[in-house]
């Protein structure tokens, strides 16, 4: 392994860097192909091929990257400050738990399912269907209207002076989307 690192660290650094065109994913990238390579290359037969697979490795690896990159952007939190919603001070000394969990026990089953075990229970889209029996797109469906339900009522609930639809009463994070397999 030390031989290997020591002969192809530099072309496959170069390579990285010049498809990142950046010093830190590019080493990133180089230690994670020498990573695989230590869990995946005894599986190469042909010994005259690491070279090809180790590159290929580390361009497989940045389009994994990109694709990642690309579906979950970073935002640096000053520049996005402005399209944040107002939260009202006093909202976080009304908010606690219980308000939530009775305002969820208020929606009517069929969102209320979907959402307490999807949020509480943590379960992926297809087990949600499963367990329902019901098609994965209609526990979307249900997800969606049932969190924009229970976003109202907590509004309602705790701010029902607020007219403003821009000015939200309650921390958004509570009905935040949760990322998790969909399967």
């Amino acid at each position: 392994m030390e031989q290997l690192v020591d002969l192809y660290q530099a072309p496959l650094y170069r390579f990285a860097l010049g498809l990142t065109g950046s010093v830190h994913h590019a080493a990133d990238l180089t230690q994670q192909t020498f990573l695989l390579w230590a869990t995946k290359g005894h599986q190469l037969r042909d010994g005259a091929k690491v070279r090809s697979w180790l590159f290929t490795t580390l361009h497989r690896e940045f389009l994994r990257m990109r694709r990642h990159d690309s579906r979950h952007p970073h935002t640096d939190l000053d520049a996005a400050e402005p399209d944040l919603p107002v939260v009202e001070p006093e909202v976080w000394s009304r908010l606690d738990g219980r308000i939530v969990l009775e305002t969820l026990h208020s929606l009517e089953e069929p969102f209320r399912a979907p959402l307490l075990l999807f949020y509480l229970e943590e379960l992926p889209y297809g087990e949600i269907a499963e367990a329902l029996e019901v098609p994965i797109g209609t526990v979307m469906s249900r997800l969606s209207r049932g969190k924009a339900l229970l976003r109202q009522r907590l509004q309602n609930t705790l701010s029902p002076q607020t007219s403003d639809p821009q000015v939200l009463t309650f921390p958004p994070s509570i009905l935040h989307q949760r990322q998790g397999p969909t399967a």
